[in-house]
């Protein structure tokens, strides 16, 4: 198991704690992640903290797909990549109907036809082995329908990048993870419990390396998972501080017939929890609904309290023998704090 750590999304002004990126990376942390939603971007931070540091790699976590067309992305991939040394992640994500529709104005349907045409295109980008082209249900290159003027022609990249920059796909329902594992080069979890990993997840991305063919396996597909990370000495104080964030994720992300992050948690087998959590916090509820979350639950979801319960957490994850790489967020506020928290990590692995 490595170390990544993971930005997060900015909130009415932009921290890039670089000085503390730095420490990180001088103690052998293997990426940083940059996410985005409907204000900062997730590229720009990236460009920044790669001018400051010289080893650790930088991830998108994630890039929404309906905010850029596919060249576009790619574009700014390979161009943060080649100037970085190589060290880019290109994390995807296709977001939600109220983010997609209600902030980039884009259709929401066929998300998983999206993502499909979307890494084709980016990878044929990639590799520069002939023009683009592609006609897709959702992408077209050259563009042919409603508007064009028929002038366009397939084209080549002229930047000469990396043909193999990793894609990794955020994903948490089934066929998602199903088809992350065929077409991506790595997955980013959330909400992902080592007790259920087997049941839950682990079939599908055997089906997805199955229809991906050449010998694809798990051994060389990335994994990348991000947790709420929680020491202190007083385990209950340190669930109480994981509470309100899956109460948002179970109750109040997405609508209430279509919460991707509920449905994950009722594939663990605890449907009957999230519903009162879900119904707590969209009456407004939100400490009730907080406080509703299992306590085996909450463990499961997070790595919380004193080292040695840490400790014995971690080795539910040693015993998948899975490589993953375990991502801890960043706190600009509290620098020394989250420091201790990579350094603690970094022992127990």
């Amino acid at each position: 198991m490595k170390l990544g750590i993971s930005l997060g999304y900015s909130g009415r002004n932009i921290t890039v704690p670089v000085d503390l990126i730095k420490e990180a990376e001088a103690m052998g942390c293997d990426s940083v992640w940059s996410a985005e939603a409907y204000g900062s971007d997730a590229l720009t931070p990236l460009a920044w903290i790669g001018a400051h540091t010289s080893k650790i790699k930088l991830a998108t976590g994630i890039i929404q797909l309906s905010a850029r067309t596919p060249a576009a992305t790619a574009m700014a991939a390979m161009t943060l990549d080649q100037m970085s040394g190589g060290r880019m992640i290109l994390g995807l994500g296709v977001s939600g109907p109220q983010v997609v529709e209600g902030w980039y104005g884009m259709p929401y349907k066929r998300p998983l036809g999206r993502m499909r045409e979307y890494i084709g295109i980016m990878r044929d980008i990639f590799k520069r082995e002939e023009p683009v082209a592609l006609d897709g249900k959702h992408y077209q290159l050259p563009y042919h329908g409603e508007g064009a003027v028929g002038l366009g022609k397939p084209l080549k990249s002229i930047l000469h990048g990396r043909a193999d920059i990793p894609i990794v796909v955020g994903a948490e329902g089934p066929k998602n993870i199903e088809q992350t594992a065929e077409i991506a080069d790595g997955w980013l979890a959330m909400l992902l419990s080592p007790l259920h990993f087997d049941r839950v997840y682990r079939e599908k991305l055997e089906s997805g390396f199955a229809k991906a063919g050449g010998g694809k396996s798990i051994e060389d597909f990335g994994i990348y998972v991000a947790q709420p990370i929680i020491p202190g000495k007083d385990i209950d104080a340190c669930r109480d501080q994981v509470r309100p964030y899956l109460a948002l994720y179970i109750g109040g992300m997405g609508a209430k017939d279509q919460n991707f992050h509920k449905n994950a948690i009722d594939r663990y087998g605890y449907q009957d929890a999230t519903e009162g959590i879900q119904n707590l916090y969209l009456a407004g509820k939100k400490n009730e609904a907080a406080a509703a979350i299992p306590t085996d639950l909450i463990d499961q979801l997070a790595l919380l309290g004193p080292k040695e319960h840490m400790r014995d957490q971690l080795q539910s994850w040693k015993a998948l023998n899975i490589d993953f790489t375990m991502l801890v967020g960043l706190d600009a506020r509290q620098p020394e704090r989250q420091l201790s928290v990579i350094r603690d990590l970094s022992e127990m692995l």
